[in-house]
């Protein structure tokens, strides 16, 4: 298998998104309804029992996977400029499955060009967290989802919090992105809690960090990097969670693939589906997130 970086663009991220990984993240247990069957456990996407044939892939003479450098730790560039991430390393294990490794190649582009690449004919399928969207299924193919996105608050440490769990935030102001899917999900989950829109992602952490709010409610894979890392300055730490919702925060991570292909999206739903139940799925979720998501 090929890595191909397509953009001189992209060395830009390199340094910066070696310092987010080298931050570490570390993710607790609880959601509002269990999705998983214990501590660091995935949460099973495909039923155990269901048998999805692979296609014949021998007219396929190449499947380019199209992502990028800047999802960490889903896709991301280590220390020596080698791709990795959770991302990476499941598509590798998906060509590996499906017989095709000659034939995979990985390729990086800046994420706002993947969509255009991929209807272009530039690739055959983008791994990089594009999210599945009504207006994106007119256009693309999806194949199953195979990783759940998290929300997460975080707490100002010097706030008077008398508990460990969201119900200790009744009646505190909680500050988010106004306009947003979590500011949506705040409040139909905890209504009790006082919600302070704030007009920016940075606004709203700077407000938690010099204690205008006692805690902030955000994507549950930014917001552990931006708590262990420098700007923070040990201000802050997260707060119970995550929380999962279909309803606000969409299906999960998907492979994006074209419309008119449904050999492939089917032998990667295939793929997908067995390397969820012989754990291998499982085993790269732990290689990225060894306390878990869930």
């Amino acid at each position: 298998m090929r890595l191909v970086i397509a953009s001189p663009k992209i060395k830009g991220f390199f340094n910066l998104l070696q310092l987010c990984l080298a931050a570490g993240m570390l993710f607790s247990t609880a959601v509002p309804a269990r999705a998983a069957d214990g501590e660091g456990t995935l949460p099973l996407t495909f039923d155990t029992r269901e048998r999805l044939s692979r296609p014949d892939l021998s007219a396929v003479m190449r499947v380019r996977i199209l992502t990028t450098v800047d999802f960490p730790p889903f896709n991301f560039a280590d220390q020596t400029g080698r791709l990795a991430g959770f991302n990476v390393d499941l598509a590798r294990e998906i060509c590996a499955e499906l017989q095709i490794e000659a034939k995979c190649q990985i390729q990086v582009l800046p994420f706002d060009e993947l969509e255009k690449a991929l209807e272009s004919g530039a690739g055959e399928a983008v791994m990089a967290g594009i999210a599945v969207t009504p207006e994106r299924r007119k256009r693309f193919a999806f194949s199953r989802p195979y990783l759940g996105v998290p929300a997460r608050f975080a707490r100002n440490l010097g706030a008077k919090i008398d508990g460990d769990t969201a119900a200790a935030l009744a009646g505190k102001p909680v500050g988010v992105v106004g306009g947003t899917a979590h500011e949506l999900m705040l409040k139909a989950f905890f209504p009790k809690v006082t919600a302070i829109p704030f007009d920016s992602y940075d606004a709203m952490l700077e407000a938690l960090k010099t204690g205008k709010v006692d805690a902030v409610f955000s994507d549950g894979l930014r917001l552990p990097f931006w708590v262990a890392g420098e700007a923070a300055a040990k201000c802050c730490a997260l707060f119970d969670g995550p929380y999962v919702s279909e309803k606000f925060l969409g299906e999960g991570l998907s492979v994006l693939l074209r419309k008119g292909d449904p050999t492939l999206v089917a032998a990667f739903d295939q793929a997908l589906g067995m390397l969820s139940r012989n754990g291998r799925l499982q085993d790269i979720y732990l290689r990225y997130f060894p306390n878990g998501l869930y």
